[in-house]
């Protein structure tokens, strides 16, 4: 018997029911991916690899340069001179990767000292010093202003302008203008004429800075007058500002200077033999008439003194002129020791901010006690500035004019007084300054 064909009935796929007449079950979509080539998923491993190693590689390099970046901003060195003293952190500490930089603080000095005591000279050893900005007795402005005031009660308004001052705000000199005047140049500020700063570029011509010598007044009178706008912003460009004055009397008064965090006051308390001091004081009587009014008006009425000249003398008019010479000492004294009795039991904010130095040994020894006083003031002593001072105070003659510097035999002039005053006068001067003779090694004379 011949078979009959089984009878086959085709069913479209997207039709229900497919197949050999049975019913499929429908198949949903899993999240599943099933990949059939192996081949390309080695491929796209070996490419993501690549990439995160590159990226691995360029965050390494990106770290190490922010920290190169973030040493060099910490402390910038000079192209031509050597690091020196940076100190190295180790890796593990990683506070110093978050610690902020430090910035340079300006070094500010003060010469604290009294008139007739070597100030000038001493000043022109920072004022010739092309790294600093000197300032020549800028108080002197508060004392014309405020006359006739007493010296002691001038004391904090003379604070208040050096405040000022290292903080490179000169606008505290219209403060004790003449009313109704003309804005005050770099030309009217006391002692222009014979500042380098203000002898040299960029407000003159006639002078270089960096050149070591002395300047000639008729020179720099004729330099062209600058805003003191202009000054601020010298003097903004220094790292080192001195400012030299005889108007502070005690070093207690830049208390709140030397213990201010913004500010890095040192200063350097010149003295003299008092005798000499007097002596010079006498010399140049007619020059610090209104000083030494001042001065004197600052003196105790109630203490018993001396009497100055023979009762049985009758005075004349020079006598009255050096009884003020000699009477300032009085004030100038004891203020000196009140100076040195702090030197000698120093709070916190004294201690390696104060040094002190005796003209005496200035003039001996001129080379050793530059070398000490910049050592002090953070500045280097060249060959140029320690000539200046050796031929400063090896001239042939003392001076004939008091108030100019000039090339002078110094040892003699420190001694003159010996010849000068009479006994009544040395008995005095060291009746008024018997405590601080003591403390800075001067002897009292016996007859």
């Amino acid at each position: 018997m011949k078979n009959k064909p089984y009878p086959l009935k085709f069913t479209p796929p997207w039709e229900k029911n497919a197949g050999f007449g049975r019913k499929h079950k429908s198949c949903t979509r899993n999240h599943t991916k099933i990949i059939a080539n192996p081949g390309i998923v080695m491929k796209v491993l070996r490419r993501k690899k690549i990439i995160m190693l590159l990226a691995y590689f360029l965050l390494v390099a990106l770290t190490m340069l922010n920290l190169a970046n973030y040493k060099w901003t910490k402390e910038p060195q000079q192209c031509n001179q050597p690091m020196q003293g940076v100190n190295f952190q180790s890796r593990s500490d990683i506070r110093y990767l978050y610690k902020a930089p430090q910035v340079k603080k300006r070094q500010l000095v003060y010469v604290l000292t009294t008139w007739r005591s070597g100030s000038s000279f001493f000043g022109e050893l920072f004022n010739q010093n092309p790294d600093v900005f000197f300032l020549y007795e800028p108080m002197w402005h508060i004392w014309q202003k405020l006359y006739p005031g007493d010296a002691v009660s001038l004391q904090g308004a003379a604070r208040d302008m050096l405040s000022s001052l290292y903080r490179c705000d000169f606008s505290v000199f219209q403060l004790y203008n003449s009313p109704g005047g003309k804005n005050i140049t770099t030309l009217g500020l006391f002692g222009a004429a014979i500042n380098k700063v203000i002898c040299s570029s960029p407000f003159c011509t006639s002078y270089r800075k960096d050149v070591v010598g002395m300047v000639d007044e008729k020179v720099c009178r004729k330099c062209p007058p600058q805003s003191l706008q202009m000054l601020e912003e010298e003097c903004l460009k220094y790292n080192t500002i001195v400012i030299k004055g005889v108007r502070i009397l005690d070093v207690n008064v830049l208390a709140s200077l030397m213990e201010d965090p913004s500010l890095n006051l040192k200063v350097i308390h010149l003295v003299r033999d008092p005798r000499a001091v007097a002596n010079s004081r006498i010399k140049s009587r007619h020059g610090l008439i209104r000083e030494n009014l001042q001065v004197v008006r600052s003196r105790d009425p109630k203490l018993r003194r001396v009497p100055f000249v023979d009762p049985n003398h009758k005075m004349n008019k020079k006598d009255g002129s050096d009884y003020h010479s000699i009477g300032a000492m009085e004030v100038i004294c004891e203020q000196m020791s009140r100076t040195l009795k702090t030197a000698l039991h120093p709070p916190t904010w004294f201690k390696g901010k104060y040094m002190t130095v005796r003209y005496e040994d200035l003039v001996e020894n001129p080379i050793k006690t530059v070398r000490n006083v910049y050592r002090f003031a953070n500045l280097s002593a060249n060959h140029d500035i320690e000539i200046f001072a050796m031929n400063m105070t090896t001239g042939p003659n003392a001076s004939t004019k008091p108030f100019i510097v000039s090339s002078r035999n110094a040892t003699q002039a420190a001694s003159a007084w010996r010849t000068v005053l009479n006994y009544q006068q040395i008995r005095q001067v060291e009746e008024y300054c018997q405590h601080a003779m003591s403390l800075l090694g001067y002897l009292r004379v016996r007859s």
